[in-house]
């Protein structure tokens, strides 16, 4: 197997540090039928980037990457237009998750291998204008974050999947409040927030068993609502998710290589396709040159491939 981009620093190299223990995937469980499931058809949109994290599309006809640096360190925030136009959008350290807020993209900083496995709080979300490029830091003090969602208080929720609380943090707006959001989930990864349903979607990586779980925004001390995922949860991997137009959570399995869809109302999942080795990210295209009807997978290996139904 050539994983020469997978060996990457940050999220990259701890999820790979597991994987590469552990035996090759099984063959999926097979799953109801419904709308949205079948096989989708793959298309390569662009290749030879360094290890890919996470990706959001700026509305403006710009698809935003995460970027990590082969040395462990550096990286940045990549900006990908349909015609293969690529640019710096700001030079963010070990970036993560990323949301994007009329002319700002939020992003996660620190999101490396090493602050997660010594605990070092040095990462961030960082605002970055669109228009300049200028970054600001809005929140410090993070652990590895990793998943990123923005709440509808304007406040923030961060994953972390390595480390001795690997769980979801939420944050005021202002940087200030840090505290543990549904903490006895664990090995966090994916965030997304539905505001259709008021529910804040999450994956979970490192678990025995992978559980995409539904925190109610309104009772956050409520216990979440738990979808589990046939296979065991390392050899899954699964990474950043999100919700698509139909309603339906779509997560990235990394270590699987597989996209799979999920029915929060019934549970229901089914592989919509496969063969996308250390699949890191998926998002619905948005903005000019962008399909909104498929959907963009992001990877280890520095690839971004659109998936159409």
């Amino acid at each position: 197997m050539r994983i020469r981009k997978a060996l990457a620093g940050g999220a990259a190299v701890a999820q790979l540090c597991v994987l590469l223990t552990l035996v090759a995937p099984g063959t999926a469980t097979a799953a109801p039928e419904f709308a949205g499931c079948g096989n989708w058809a793959k298309t390569t949109v662009a290749s030879g980037f360094d290890s890919l994290e996470n990706l959001a599309f700026d509305g403006r006809g710009g698809l935003l990457l995460s970027e990590l640096s082969l040395t462990g360190s550096g990286g940045g925030l990549r900006r990908l237009t349909a015609d293969g136009a690529r640019s710096l959008a700001a030079p963010v350290e070990s970036p993560g998750g990323i949301v994007i807020s009329g002319g700002t993209a939020y992003v996660n900083s620190g999101n490396a291998f090493l602050s997660g496995v010594t605990g070092n709080p040095d990462g961030k979300i960082v605002a970055v204008d669109l228009d300049s490029g200028a970054m600001t830091t809005v929140v410090s003090g993070l652990h590895m974050p990793n998943g990123l969602a923005q709440l509808p208080d304007g406040g923030f929720a961060v994953s972390r999947d390595l480390g001795t609380e690997s769980v979801v943090t939420r944050v005021n707006a202002d940087g200030t409040g840090a505290r543990p959001l549904a903490p006895e989930l664990t090995f966090t990864n994916g965030l997304a927030y539905d505001p259709a349903r008021r529910k804040l979607f999450v994956s979970t990586t490192f678990e025995a068993t992978t559980t995409i779980a539904a925190i109610d925004i309104d009772h956050p001390d409520a216990a979440p609502i738990r979808f589990t995922l046939p296979g065991f949860g390392p050899l899954n991997s699964a990474d950043d998710l999100t919700v698509g137009p139909d309603g339906a959570v779509y997560v990235a399995l990394n270590a699987a290589g597989r996209i799979v869809r999920v029915d929060p109302d019934t549970g229901a999942d089914c592989t919509i396709a496969e063969g996308l080795p250390f699949s890191t990210s998926v998002r619905f295209g948005r903005g000019p040159g962008w399909d909104a009807r498929s959907a963009y997978v992001t990877s280890f290996l520095g690839t971004v491939t659109r998936l159409t139904p």
